[in-house]
């Protein structure tokens, strides 16, 4: 918006406004004492540009775009720790902690003699990545303990996308009533969840159905289930009958032939990255798009780093696009790559 006032523009314009029979040269009197003056107004012109892009909600980020969608009524999802099962040869205390380099987790419950509830001490999804043995950090011996089941999902914090898209959901589909942007509005308020469809009158009269994914649009666990269907049991009108299941998973089998440029790049690393892009890209079209683009999918291949070409591509065994249900998100089982 005031990309063109720059210190120069200014200067030249307040400099246009002297009379002609004063000296307006570089190092004259007047010229030295009005560009100090367009340097500030040029400074402040540049702050108020930020400032106009952290006040609107299409381009605020951070603790802005929290203050922004605040006025519907709106909060950022926090983060959450993760629970895990570890388990352990012999009885150990409560409160004791274990774990590997700086992620470790305390011991809060128990479970069996030798196996415990256990909180991890980093918010976020970091703490469901690992399984396996644990150190112990108290200088405890003769015992061994393991990491296993996750017991709750630790969650990242909302990211800005997902909460100016709440927003946006708000404002475009009002919710009245116990209409169905409702009951969408309901389930994305719940920690954990990516997205949900909403399915009214799925089994007659009063029945309602809401199909989510978790934050990593991934299916959703029993946990996250049973919260969603506690949250909107409390928000629900009297007298609907509410389901909450899980998406589905549609596996996409990957077949493709690529040449790779040998003299920077290993195959191991190309397919890494490969398989990283072709997640990503299933994610982001997760209750998005009912198909799986083969196009899509052989531009994501050519596209990605160290790949020259690419052949014989298929996805589970055919050259078409993957056709979804409606309740099914897609998930890379195989991704097979030769070269």
């Amino acid at each position: 918006m005031f990309e063109n006032m720059t210190y120069e523009k200014i200067l030249n314009d307040m400099l246009s406004r002297v009379t002609s029979d004063v000296d307006k040269r570089e190092g004259s009197i007047i010229y030295d004492a009005l560009a100090p003056c367009a340097y500030k107004l040029a400074e402040s012109y540049f702050l108020l540009n930020n400032f106009i892009d952290l006040v609107l909600i299409d381009t605020a980020a951070g603790e802005y775009l929290d203050r922004a969608v605040l006025t519907q009524g709106i909060n950022r999802k926090k983060a959450t720790y993760s629970i895990r099962k570890v388990e352990t040869n012999i009885e150990i205390d409560i409160g004791t902690r274990w774990g590997i380099e700086d992620v470790y987790y305390t011991v809060t419950e128990r479970i069996t003699d030798t196996s415990y509830k256990a909180i991890c001490n980093i918010y976020g999804t970091i703490g469901n990545l690992y399984s396996g043995v644990l150190e112990n950090i108290d200088n405890i011996s003769g015992v061994t303990a393991n990491l296993t089941d996750i017991l709750e999902d630790g969650v990242n914090e909302e990211s800005d996308e997902d909460l100016r898209n709440r927003f946006y959901n708000k404002v475009r589909y009002p919710s009245t009533s116990g209409n169905i942007y409702d009951y969408k509005k309901w389930a994305l308020e719940v920690t954990g969840v990516g997205d949900a469809k909403i399915y009214p009158l799925w089994n007659g009269n009063g029945t309602v159905k809401v199909v989510i994914i978790d934050s990593n649009k991934e299916i959703a666990n029993g946990e996250l289930i049973n919260k969603v269907s506690k949250y909107i049991e409390e928000n629900r009108p009297i007298g609907a009958t509410v389901t909450v299941k899980s998406a589905i998973e549609k596996d996409i089998n990957i077949n493709v032939t690529i040449v790779i440029d040998s003299k920077k790049y290993i195959l191991n690393t190309v397919k890494e990255k490969l398989e990283e892009n072709l997640k990503n890209y299933l994610k982001e079209i997760a209750f998005k798009n009912n198909y799986v683009s083969y196009a899509s999918i052989g531009n994501i291949i050519f596209n990605t780093e160290g790949v020259i070409d690419y052949s014989n591509l298929l996805l589970n065994n055919s050259n078409k696009n993957i056709i979804l249900e409606e309740e099914e998100i897609p998930t890379l089982k195989l991704l097979n790559v030769e070269v």
